[in-house]
């Protein structure tokens, strides 16, 4: 079993009073979407050796109907850089984008090499960071998997762990970046595609995620109180978790051009009738054209000021304000707990904002343990609450009772 840190350089953590009433001020960031690659995450190097895009990722076109969570195809894949404990299985698989349509979601099943324990592996379903919005930029594709040591620690603990791509991420799709709801289908649909390749998983899961991938499994909670699986269990959201609305809403004047072009290409992929141009300048279209042909936001960056890239009052847009409504948390309430995980000083997504969203996820009546960690910056946050996630994971597998600090504080050094 790996040693669990303590928390970089001794830093305190704190299990934190939900403060629902203290007014917050947004701020906003591209970092929020794109943050720092951590250890756990990929290094430059690993980025650009990408893996070729196969023949394994190409579906029928049109996409012929299948149910959502059926098993297209899967093939035993050995060319990752994981330990050799490790066994890697890539599957392909059916999804249904924002409008219901059939969609193709690709993604990778992990497993240790050992025999597995009566009932099969409990499962970890993980929902990753922003790494682009182009085919190319699937995690799968990435010979270390984007997070590779830290999904191989969880396997090396016992769990398989299911990791999506999402749609249009390896396969030939639209992909709908920074939408909370389309990410989450893609977690939850990929359980019953991994079960199918691989029998030695068990039925009970939970899902965990970072950034973009916390707020997906937000959204995985959220719909399970509609979807109701009793093999549920939680989720825990790292990093972050803030409406996109709230971390946008200053952006114009304050942030490079780097997420106008991104934030329009979302909207453009859950509203197909949305007018780009109603939104962006003609100075913003270059920058919304390489989206799709590149796997950072950095890379998309021009010399051109966000307030350049904006026209006047594209907030007021009816499909913009829907984006923002549809990607509000805590409008419904969840089913199974939660662990939200966040910075002190994140400065991308202010604790302020996280405690907003954790205020209305205890209003909703969802039980929800918050975590705030103090001196770890978002970048070592991940691997800085390891005891934590462990801790907790091992709780809902074992069926103990659930603990919620909404309106209480407690402290833990």
């Amino acid at each position: 079993m790996p040693t669990l840190p303590h928390g970089a350089g001794g830093a305190v953590f704190l299990a934190v009073l939900v403060i629902c009433l203290t007014p917050v001020m947004p701020l906003a960031s591209d970092e929020a979407f794109a943050q720092n690659p951590t250890v756990a995450r990929a290094t430059a190097s690993e980025l650009r050796r990408r893996l070729p895009l196969t023949a394994f990722y190409d579906t029928r076109k049109p996409l012929p109907a299948g149910k959502p969570g059926e098993l297209i195809r899967s093939e035993a894949f050995d060319d990752y850089a994981l330990a050799l404990e490790v066994s890697a299985v890539r599957i392909l698989y059916y999804s249904r984008s924002a409008m219901g349509e059939d969609v193709a979601a690709s993604g990778v099943v992990l497993i240790p090499s050992a025999m597995p324990p009566a009932g099969g592996w409990p499962v970890i379903a993980w929902a990753h960071g922003f790494s682009g919005a182009a085919r190319q930029c699937a995690p799968s594709l990435m010979r270390g998997l984007y997070y590779g040591p830290f999904l191989s620690m969880y396997v090396n603990l016992g769990y398989a762990v299911v990791a999506t791509d999402y749609a249009g991420l390896g396969t030939d799709f639209h992909n709908a970046p920074l939408d909370t709801r389309s990410n989450a289908m893609d977690v939850i649909y990929s359980i019953p595609a991994a079960r199918a390749a691989v029998p030695q998983l068990g039925a009970r899961w939970l899902a965990m995620g970072e950034s973009q991938g916390g707020l997906a499994v937000v959204g995985v909670a959220e719909l399970e109180g509609e979807i109701r699986d009793a093999n549920y269990l939680g989720s825990i959201a790292v990093s972050g978790v803030a409406d996109v609305k709230d971390v946008y809403e200053h952006l114009a004047g304050k942030s490079s051009g780097r997420l106008p072009a991104l934030l329009a290409y979302a909207i453009k992929a859950i509203y197909p009738q949305f007018e780009v141009r109603d939104m962006l300048t003609e100075k913003a279209v270059p920058a919304y054209q390489r989206i799709e042909k590149a796997c950072s936001v950095t890379n998309t960056a021009t010399e051109v000021s966000a307030g350049e890239m904006l026209k006047p009052n594209w907030e007021n847009n009816g499909l913009v304000k829907q984006f923002f409504s549809r990607n509000a948390l805590g409008q419904k309430p969840a089913q199974g707990p939660l662990l939200v995980i966040s910075s002190e000083a994140d400065s991308a997504v202010p604790i302020a904002l996280s405690t907003q969203v954790v205020c209305r996820l205890c209003r909703a009546g969802d039980r929800v343990q918050f975590y705030k960690y103090e001196g770890v910056g978002p970048a070592g946050l991940l691997e800085n609450s390891v005891r934590d996630q462990i801790s907790w994971i091992q709780a809902r597998f074992a069926r103990q009772p659930v603990v919620s600090n909404c309106g209480e504080k407690n402290e833990k050094k």
